[in-house]
């Protein structure tokens, strides 16, 4: 017998009872709603059994470890749909990811959206069939030839990859489709009850242009026919909020194509760029942050030196200067190194905080690059603070309030992610540990929950990742802390301790935006282009009934500008109601309407984007309203 508890309720099972079968224990329902297991912290395929007393929980849907296993097992059931349709057809990989599922595939024509509804018709008959998922291991030999019977040259040569490491290659069988898969997956097909396939775009075998290029095909599933619907509202409304289309229609930002990835900001865009550094620096300073700005383009001896070159070198962009190497800057880092090292430092002079918002470009492939969200030039809001090692705890805490402090004003609600080691990583097993346990003890002491992502630190230090969540339910990864004690040794950065004695001080990466231009994008959508009236372009727009009202219109809007209110004048011999909806397209936060009653009263009769009529009051009124809403920085 071995004893397990299942959030603190210990039961006693037979040695090799498997998770699926304790769920089924649990009752009928926790054993349908079972997409897989974490036995002692550990995600597990729910087939697995348990050989020892442990810690167990039953994963559904409602858990992210769970959803990926609900959307894995959907991705099965598109490539056995896709296999009946296409009996020729090759198969690459096909994993769970945020939102849903993909899989690539190797197809003798282009899928048509006749194809695609061919597809999910063919998951369907599937899905009703409920097929039953069984797992089982093969000797990496046999599992060469049991995918070359298949046909199927991808998935030998991922299984090639592994041969060598003497481990067993696991598989998936479900009726007549066998796929190559480490797992977890759903008990049976009938498990999944409401999918569609959303996308297909081309994709590079390993993301190789040299590669043959496959088309992926893009789905979600849920467990409720409702769940689906709501998500598909949902994408229709982010489709009106698509910062591509609202960046282009507000006259924002653009992205042409005599420089992909590399955005322009127009006037208007610039100023909702201004406003946030100008908000980015004012609380900087208020907690003891100095400005700095270090070169784009530094010799490529320096990113061999942090250790970036071995990571980022494909991403980067480099040149010859005077017949040496340099490389144009992928990360402010390095150069932050430099300017700590510039000068002497005495314990009394830690912490040391350096903020930089500085502008660093990567080499994306054409096919990532999306909007403002993916791009190939963005500015980093980065700061990176060198400390003593008993400062980490209490510099950790003060970053995460920071950031806190940060998403409140834009409205954001967000969850807390520790990421630990990865495989490719530099420093001790000791570091390591020390780096990780500081930051899980300032996670505790800011008493916020959080999950932890094994293995998706940076190569240098784990760290603390923020996602926000936005006005749909989405998430995105923004504010991120991480704890390094790599680089500051091998920049050979010291400090003299109070004992006199040069000493290594510890130091922390961290942002709060994660770059201005994501940023940027994630705002338009998150608010659909109406900015709270601080952020705003343009604040207020003075909309005179006739050519009468021009010039005490102009006079409003003069006096508006003298007192720092972003205001426009509409002057266009345009019907009032024209003017009204022109503006409300534009998101104008506030329309000053005046007209000959208003001239003779010395009023303005004021409309606000969401509010609607506010009545009449002097341009005085409106400003001591406006500017108390600006100081406020209301999110609405």
């Amino acid at each position: 017998m071995v004893k397990v508890s299942l959030k603190g309720d210990v039961r006693e099972f037979e040695n090799g009872t498997t998770v699926a079968e304790i769920a089924k224990s649990l009752g009928a329902g926790l054993y349908k709603a079972a997409c897989a297991g974490k036995l002692d912290g550990k995600v597990v395929d729910l087939r697995t059994p348990v050989t020892g007393d442990c810690e167990l929980q039953i994963l559904t849907f409602d858990d992210a470890e769970g959803k990926k296993a609900y959307w894995h097992t959907t991705s099965h059931i598109m490539a056995q749909a896709v296999k009946h349709l296409f009996p020729e057809a090759g198969f690459a990989i096909g994993p769970a990811i945020e939102n849903g599922f993909y899989y690539d595939f190797d197809l003798p024509r282009t899928l048509t959206p006749d194809d695609m509804k061919a597809i999910e018709e063919e998951m369907k008959k599937v899905i009703k069939e409920d097929l039953p998922l069984e797992r089982f291991e093969l000797d990496p030999e046999d599992a060469i030839d049991l995918m070359k019977k298949e046909n199927q040259k991808y998935k030998v040569e991922l299984i090639q990859e592994h041969a060598g490491k003497g481990e067993k290659i696991s598989f998936y069988r479900q009726g007549d489709y066998v796929d190559l898969c480490a797992g977890p997956h759903l008990m049976s097909t009938g498990r999944v009850k409401a999918v569609k396939l959303t996308n297909c775009t081309g994709a590079y075998w390993r993301a190789d242009s040299k590669n043959k290029m496959l088309q992926r095909v893009y789905g979600i599933s849920f467990p409720k026919a409702s769940e689906l619907e709501a998500y598909l509202t949902m994408i229709e409304e982010a489709k009106k909020r698509d910062h591509r289309k609202l960046g282009r229609d507000l006259d924002l930002f653009d992205i042409y194509d005599e420089g992909p990835g590399f955005p322009f900001f127009l006037p208007k865009g610039m100023i909702l760029r201004n406003q946030l550094e100008q908000f980015w620096r004012e609380q900087h300073t208020k907690r003891g942050y100095e400005e700095i700005r270090t070169p784009m383009i530094l010799s490529e001896e320096l990113w061999h030196r942090s250790g970036h070159w071995d990571h980022y070198k494909d991403n980067m962009y480099t040149t010859k200067i005077d017949d040496a190497d340099y490389a144009i800057k992928p990360m402010n880092c390095p150069g932050g190194m430099l300017v700590y090292k510039r000068k002497i430092h005495s314990y009394r002079d830690l912490p040391e905080r350096l903020a930089e918002l500085g502008l660093v470009h990567r080499h994306e492939l054409s096919g990532a690059l999306h909007g403002l969200m993916r791009v190939r030039c963005f500015t980093q809001d980065d700061a990176h603070i060198f400390m003593t090692p008993d400062q980490v705890e209490s510099e950790i805490l003060g970053v995460m309030d920071m950031i806190d402090s940060f998403y409140k004003v834009f409205g954001f609600h967000y969850s807390l992610e520790l990421s630990t080691r990865p495989e490719n990583s530099m420093g001790t097993d000791e570091q390591w540990e020390m780096a990780t346990n500081a930051l899980i003890h300032a996670l505790k002491q800011n008493g916020k929950p959080y999950e932890v992502n094994e293995g998706d630190g940076a190569f240098y230090g784990p760290k603390i990742d923020f996602h926000l969540r936005d006005s749909l339910g989405r998430t995105w990864q923004c504010g991120t802390i991480q704890l390094d004690f790599q680089m500051p040794e091998r920049f050979d950065l010291t400090y003299t301790g109070e004992d006199g004695e040069k000493h290594r001080p510890v130091m922390i990466h961290r942002v709060i935006f994660g770059s201005i231009e994501r940023f940027i994008a994630i705002l338009t959508e998150h608010y659909a282009g109406a900015f709270p009236l601080w952020l705003a372009p343009v604040q207020a727009k003075v909309l005179p009934i006739s050519d009468a009202a021009r010039e005490y219109a102009e006079q409003v809007a003069k006096k508006l500008q003298e007192a720092g209110l972003r205001a426009e004048i509409d002057t266009r011999n345009e019907k009032i109601g024209y003017k009204i909806r022109e503006a409300q397209l534009q998101k104008i936060p506030y329309m000053l309407v005046v007209g000959e009653k208003e001239q003779q009263n010395g009023t303005v009769s004021v409309r606000g984007r969401k509010a609607g009529d506010l009545g009449s009051m002097t341009a005085e009124e409106f400003l001591a309203r406006a500017t108390e809403e600006i100081a406020a920085k209301s999110a609405d």
